[in-house]
C-alpha cells in the first residue's frame, strides 16, 4: 500500500485485471492499464513507469473499472479509439472501428502508391461508403495529404461523430445511402473502399460489447445473409470507380468466397483478390473494374 489510505497505481491496476478478467473481458491487462493512463493522460510508457514506484491510483479509477466489468466498450468509456495514426472520438451510435480494419487502409495505401492508376497522381480521389466513425476515410485523409478524400453515412448518430473525426482532416463527408449517394460524382474516383453492415440477420455477435453498444445498423447487411449492402456497396463502386479504379471491401472470414464470386459475376470487375488480415483471416476482397457501367 502507499502512504496514504488507497492503493498504489500497481496494485490498482493488478486488481482491475483480476475483475476485467473474471467478468470475461477478453485483454484485461491492457484495458486495465488503459482506464489509468486515460485518468492520468500520461502515456502507457509513463504509466508503466509509474507503476515501478509508489504512485496512487487515480481517482475514480475503480468506478470506471467498474464499468468496464460490465462489458461496456472500453472506447464508450474513454471516448476514443485507436486506428493507425488517429485517435478518433466515439461513443453510442457508432461502430467502434476493429483493428483488423487497418489493414484495409493499407490496400488502399498500397494501391495509391501505384501513380500510373491514377487519374491525378498528386490528387487521387477516394470514397468511403458507410464511414462509421470515418476510421478508414480519416486515415487515407490523414497518410495521403493531397487526396480529395469523400465519406458517406447514413446513420444521423454515427454522421455525428464522423463530422467531428473528419471535418478537421479535410474529408468531404455527407450524410446519404451508400445505395445511391454522389451521384454528381459517378465515373471520377479512383478508389472506392467500404466496411459495410455484414451480418446476417439471424446471428448474433458473441461479444457483449458488440452485440448491446454496437449500433445495429452498422452491423446487420440485410437479408438472411447479410448480403444485401455488401452488393450495393459493390453496384455503387461499380458506379463511382473510373475505368482501372479499385475497390477494396472488408467483410466477414466466411463471405470471402461469395464475395469474390459476387464481384466476378458482375462482368465489370476483374483481378478480384482475398486478403487476410492481421490475425490471417480472409476479411477484405479487392477488385478493378473494367470499364464504365453507368450511363446517366
Amino acid at each position: 500500500m502507499t502512504a496514504g489510505d488507497g492503493p498504489s497505481l500497481a496494485e490498482a491496476v493488478s486488481e482491475a485485471t483480476a475483475v476485467l478478467a473474471a467478468a470475461g473481458v477478453p485483454s484485461p491487462r491492457v484495458d486495465a492499464e488503459l482506464l489509468a493512463e486515460h485518468l492520468l493522460g500520461v502515456g502507457l510508457g509513463r504509466l508503466r513507469a509509474l507503476m515501478l514506484g509508489d504512485s496512487p491510483a487515480p481517482a475514480g479509477y475503480a468506478d470506471l473499472v467498474a464499468e468496464r466489468a460490465q462489458r461496456i466498450p472500453l472506447q464508450h468509456i474513454t471516448g476514443v479509439a485507436h486506428f493507425r495514426y488517429l485517435e478518433l472520438a466515439v461513443g453510442p451510435g457508432v461502430f467502434i472501428p476493429r483493428p483488423e480494419t487497418e489493414s484495409v487502409v493499407q490496400l488502399v495505401l498500397d494501391w495509391l502508391k501505384d501513380t500510373d492508376h491514377l487519374q491525378d497522381a498528386a490528387h487521387p480521389k477516394v470514397v468511403d461508403l458507410g464511414t462509421g466513425s470515418g476510421a478508414i476515410a480519416g486515415s487515407i485523409a490523414h497518410e495521403v495529404p493531397g487526396a480529395e478524400v469523400h465519406a458517406v453515412e447514413y446513420s444521423e448518430f454515427a454522421h455525428a461523430w464522423a463530422a467531428k473525426n473528419l471535418l478537421p482532416l479535410g474529408v468531404h463527408l455527407i450524410r446519404g445511402d451508400l445505395r445511391d449517394a454522389l451521384g454528381e460524382h459517378n465515373g471520377t474516383f479512383d478508389v472506392v473502399v467500404s466496411n459495410p453492415p455484414y451480418i446476417p440477420a439471424e446471428a448474433i455477435p458473441n461479444e457483449p460489447e458488440v452485440a448491446l453498444h454496437d449500433p445495429p445498423e452498422a452491423l446487420y447487411g440485410g437479408g438472411a445473409d447479410g448480403m444485401e449492402l455488401p452488393t450495393a456497396a459493390a453496384a455503387s463502386a461499380a458506379r463511382l470507380l473510373v475505368p482501372g479504379g479499385y475497390f477494396v471491401m472488408e467483410h466477414a472470414e466466411v463471405q470471402s468466397e461469395w464475395i469474390a464470386a459476387m464481384l466476378r459475376r458482375t462482368g465489370v470487375f476483374s483481378e478480384v483478390r482475398t486478403h487476410r488480415d492481421l490475425n490471417g483471416k480472409d476479411r477484405a476482397t479487392s477488385a478493378v473494374l473494367t470499364g464504365l457501367t453507368f450511363r446517366p
